[in-house]
């Protein structure tokens, strides 16, 4: 079967995004929504720097809620955190599979149930009434946090506690639109806290999915998750590739959230982000691990390098799983309800 794909973004994910889609024997474009009036009309495959594809990109939804297609990859930036209407994304899951298309996003999502029964009931209303399908994805949240621990699990005799740590350096990271717009490092105290007030709701939103969907995928119930977030502010001037983080602004960022389970912690995950080297030399370092305390004991660490480019595997979890969503039936399916989701056409 030939899957007919609309992308929904065409900013860093989104082209790549597009680029493999073209490629796969199993899938064709036939449909990109823009966010920039200028790209509207534009072949798609220009937009995303392949060559002509003979697709014409559209900024109108309701242009590609008419479109024949089996699937939207919808990788736009969240709306949790950009624009007037921290809804969008959810008003728009919703009438695309209202539409009949099916539905993988990498904005969140991919756990939706930790939102109440509002958000959860009307997704399933939805994806009733088109007949079609929901799957949020990605690579941290949507693999590295959550995918792995659940598979490492299966090799315990018993399970005291999972611990995840995400310890990351930006200073080699040149993207100033993604360091300081998106993760509001460079900010005084002042602006960070009135500034990051939605990316905050976004990323406990995102991390409150992961850390309860491993604990309710190893049959626990969640009495709460806990968040708690600190910042470290630059003594003196740090010099990185994103451009100077100014004495007395915000260079590092630590972040915890824990599923709660009879009172103790039983899924944590940690991350530490750092503008520079010599930013917050007391919190932890390493790189990427996942610990199991348990029997046996395990632990897993993956090096700075293990992935060039994880925007790219954020598409492609996306990309890989259209052909799981498309058998899958009807309803909110998260990583609970699919098999292992494999490059089948990667190849």
């Amino acid at each position: 079967m030939v899957h007919r794909v609309i992308q929904w973004g065409s900013g860093n994910v989104g082209k790549q995004s597009i680029a493999t889609v073209a490629k796969r024997s199993d899938m064709d474009v036939v449909g990109l929504l823009v966010k920039n009036p200028d790209k509207a009309g534009q072949d798609v495959g220009d937009i995303a720097g392949i060559g002509t594809l003979g697709v014409q990109a559209t900024n109108s939804v309701d242009d590609i809620l008419a479109l024949d297609a089996d699937v939207v990859l919808h990788m736009p930036l969240p709306s949790m955190v950009y624009g007037d209407t921290p809804e969008a994304d959810l008003d728009d899951f919703c009438a695309v599979l209202a539409s009949g298309k099916n539905v993988i996003t990498t904005v969140g999502y991919m756990y939706p149930k930790v939102y109440g029964p509002d958000v959860m009931g009307r997704l399933e209303a939805a994806c009733a009434e088109g007949g079609t399908a929901f799957h949020g994805t990605g690579a941290n949240p949507g693999w590295f946090g959550d995918l792995l621990p659940l598979l490492m699990s299966g090799l315990s005799l018993s399970i005291d506690k999972i611990a995840v740590q995400e310890v990351s350096n930006f200073q080699f990271y040149p993207s100033p639109e993604i360091m300081f717009d998106m993760m509001n490092f460079g900010l005084t105290p002042e602006a960070f806290e009135a500034k990051a007030v939605r990316h905050r709701t976004w990323l406990d939103g995102l991390f409150t999915e992961a850390v309860q969907m491993v604990a309710e995928g190893l049959g626990a119930t969640v009495d709460k998750v806990s968040s708690e977030m600190v910042t470290w502010l630059a003594e003196a001037d740090l010099d990185t590739a994103a451009g100077v983080v100014s004495a007395g602004t915000v260079a590092g960022q630590r972040w915890q959230w824990a599923a709660v389970v009879n009172g103790k912690p039983l899924v944590e995950q940690e991350t530490v982000w750092r503008m520079h080297g010599d930013a917050a030399p007391e919190w932890p370092v390493g790189d990427w691990s996942i610990t199991i305390e348990g029997n046996p004991k395990m632990h897993v660490s993956l090096p700075h390098s293990w992935n060039p480019n994880v925007l790219g595997s954020t598409g492609a979890h996306a990309i890989n799983a259209i052909p799981y969503v498309a058998e899958a039936g009807v309803g909110v399916k998260t990583f609970l309800d699919l098999p292992i989701v494999a490059g089948r056409a990667a190849i």
